[in-house]
C-alpha cells in the first residue's frame, strides 16, 4: 500500500490550508502590507499541522494544542504591532495572522465549510471597507494647532506655562 494513500486526508487538508492562507496573502501582498503572501501560507499551513495530529491523538488533548497554538500566534502578531508615541498603529496584521491561525485549526478540524465562510468574511473585511474608511476620515481629521505669539516682555510664557503643562502633547 502506497505510504501517500495513508495520508490522502491530510495532505488534503494542507494543500487546503495553503489555498486558504494564499488568497489572504495575496490580499495583503497587493496592498504592501507587513505579513503578506508567504507568511499568511506559512500560518494557516503550521496551524493546520499541529491540529491534525492533535486531533488524531489520545494522548493529546486537542484543546491543549489549540491554546497553545493560541499564545504561539500571539507572540507573533505582538510582534508586528508598531508603536508610534502615544499611538498604536498596525493592529489589522497581528488580528489577520490571528484568524488565518484560527483557519488553519479549522481546516485541521475537517471544518471546511466554517473554513470558507470566514475566509470569504476576511477578504470582505480586508477589501470592501478601504472606500467607506476614505469616507469616515473625510469627518474625522487630526488637527494640528500651533500657537505663535508676539511678547516684547517676555512676560507671556511665563504666565501660558502651567497652562501648557496640562494640555496633552497632540502631533499630527
Amino acid at each position: 500500500m502506497d505510504v501517500f494513500s495513508l495520508y490522502i486526508a491530510e495532505i488534503g487538508q494542507v494543500i487546503f490550508a495553503f489555498i486558504i492562507g494564499a488568497i489572504i496573502g495575496i490580499e495583503r501582498e497587493f496592498r504592501s502590507k507587513p505579513a503578506g503572501f508567504r507568511t499568511m501560507i506559512l500560518i494557516c499551513v503550521g496551524s493546520c499541522l499541529y491540529t491534525i495530529p492533535a486531533k488524531e491523538s489520545s494522548d493529546v488533548s486537542p484543546d491543549r494544542i489549540a491554546s497553545n497554538i493560541v499564545t504561539g500566534i500571539g507572540f507573533i502578531g505582538a510582534g508586528v504591532i508598531f508603536k508610534e508615541g502615544i499611538s498604536v498603529n498596525g493592529l489589522t496584521t497581528p488580528a489577520l495572522i490571528w484568524i488565518t491561525a484560527a483557519l488553519g485549526m479549522a481546516i485541521g478540524y475537517h471544518n471546511y465549510p466554517l473554513a470558507i465562510v470566514v475566509s470569504g468574511i476576511v477578504v470582505i473585511v480586508l477589501s470592501i471597507p478601504e472606500p467607506v474608511q476614505r469616507f469616515i476620515e473625510r469627518f474625522h481629521k487630526v488637527k494640528d494647532y500651533r500657537i505663535r505669539t508676539v511678547d516684547t516682555d517676555q512676560r507671556f510664557p511665563r504666565k501660558l506655562s502651567p497652562f501648557l503643562k496640562t494640555m496633552p502633547s497632540i502631533s499630527g
